[in-house]
């Protein structure tokens, strides 16, 4: 998140939470795309971390990124953590480093090639005079957690605090991992539930397609996406699979309930950030939160309290697709142009919710949990994800055709699938791809991923 939310309207009543999320609603023919995506950085020559500070640290990168683009810095205790670019768009930095693009609502993803082009090229000039290069990994290969610089920001100190108490893998998540994500609307509460259904089914399809983070402390992990495993024990009470999204009249409603049975992180007042973590919204919406006697819920606090919920699809404003492991610039754009395909087209969106329809609870949790390690492997119903995922995208395939967005060369958007078309043909991963150099060219380092896994 690039920038916590500043709005002091008083909140009273859980329908206004309701109508907070409602307000999201936009016409069919004001969808957008949002796609955001992070990148570790790490100095060239040396192959080690980039701290915060120093001429050559993240701060320097940020500072040489303002004047490349003219965006605003966003401050946090003196330190500037991030630029809120033009139009919606802007940079921010996970805890450990990791560089963030949070891009900007776009009408197709021809437009999200144009703003990832533009993005790398003027953090290219950024970041090259500092020596400073970007893994495309879903998790950084070589450093351990103690080895990897932590990042001066508040919420991540709080954060950070109370991760350990719910989960034992939560701080690599935080300084280690690495996800491209991409954001669509909705038009109405059903639209919502429907779509929310289809992507949280099909996200290990996404999770198997995207697995991209096989290496950890300089060898093989064991998966083909740590990333997704981390998650799975990271914290209990906002990830995984949403189960109440699949039961008779989600909604809205549903959802928020969720949030309010989910503990806090912090309350901001001003500039600070007061440490809540655990604590319950509901107290807060009714003044009696222990640790800030007599304040009371405003808009910002819910802003931010949605921000801090992690489950595979996440309900904003707009729903938020989170099963991907990040990779290289093409198949950030392959992310988008998958989900735009099966969810922004009403035929493709009933072939996507029939794709999923036969997996109970039961099931879909079988497939989480399986699907960080086996990836297109995993079974499903009889078959494998990879035969999932062969029909999904033909599925979003159709979807795109449907839209008949082309570029400037007539091309429609399906040319964005063509990455996952053949990982699908080939069966294997770009992880499967990567643990195969490790065995052969790389001999057995995760060295040469300094040179072949970048941006």
């Amino acid at each position: 998140m690039a920038r916590d939310t500043s709005d002091t309207t008083p909140l009273t009543t859980r329908a206004e939470l309701i109508a907070w999320f409602a307000a999201g609603e936009k016409p069919r023919d004001s969808f957008a795309i949002g796609t955001e995506h992070e990148k570790i950085p790490f100095y060239r020559e040396t192959r080690e971390p980039v701290p915060y500070a120093g001429e050559r640290g993240i701060r320097a990168l940020l500072e040489g990124l303002a004047r490349e683009t003219g965006w605003e810095p966003i401050v946090d205790s003196g330190n500037i953590i991030g630029l809120a670019g033009r139009e919606g768009g802007a940079i921010s930095i996970e805890p450990g480093g990791q560089f963030e693009l949070s891009g900007a609502p776009l009408p197709d993803v021809h437009a999200t090639v144009r703003e990832l082009s533009e993005h790398l090229a003027a953090t290219a000039r950024a970041a090259d005079p500092l020596g400073i290069g970007f893994l495309d990994l879903g998790m950084s290969p070589k450093w351990t957690r103690e080895e990897t610089p932590v990042m001066p920001k508040s919420r991540y100190r709080i954060m950070a605090g109370y991760m350990p108490k719910v989960g034992t893998l939560g701080l690599d998540m935080m300084l280690r991992t690495a996800t491209v994500q991409v954001n669509v609307d909705f038009c109405s509460e059903a639209d919502m539930a429907r779509k929310m259904r289809a992507s949280l089914a099909l996200q290990p399809v996404a999770t198997a397609l995207f697995a991209n983070s096989p290496f950890t402390d300089g060898r093989p992990n064991g998966f083909l996406s740590r990333r997704s495993e981390i998650w799975r024990d990271t914290d209990a009470d906002r990830t995984g699979m949403l189960p109440r999204a699949f039961e008779p009249g989600f909604g809205y409603e549903a959802y928020v309930d969720w949030l309010l049975d989910m503990p806090m992180y912090f309350v901001k007042r001003g500039d600070t950030y007061h440490d809540v973590s655990g604590a319950s919204f509901r107290d807060l919406m009714a003044g009696r939160l222990p640790a800030l006697p007599g304040e009371f819920a405003t808009v910002s606090d819910w802003a931010n309290h949605v921000s801090t919920a992690f489950p595979e699809v996440r309900l904003k404003r707009f729903l938020e697709m989170r099963g991907s492991d990040v990779g290289d610039p093409a198949m950030i754009a392959a992310q988008a142009a998958f989900w735009t395909g099966l969810l922004y087209d009403g035929t493709a969106l009933d072939a996507a919710l029939d794709l999923a329809k036969g997996w109970g609870a039961a099931e879909r949790e079988a497939v989480r949990a399986t699907v960080p390690r086996l990836g297109l492997a995993t079974p499903v119903a009889g078959r494998s994800i990879g035969a999932v995922a062969a029909e999904a995208l033909s599925i979003a395939r159709a979807g795109l055709q449907a839209r008949a967005r082309r570029d400037a060369c007539g091309r429609d958007e399906t040319i964005h699938l063509q990455p996952l078309e053949a990982i699908v043909a080939a069966g294997r991963s770009r992880a499967e791809d990567r643990l195969a150099d490790y065995e052969g060219p790389w001999r057995h380092s995760v060295e040469p991923a300094f040179s072949d896994c970048v941006f």
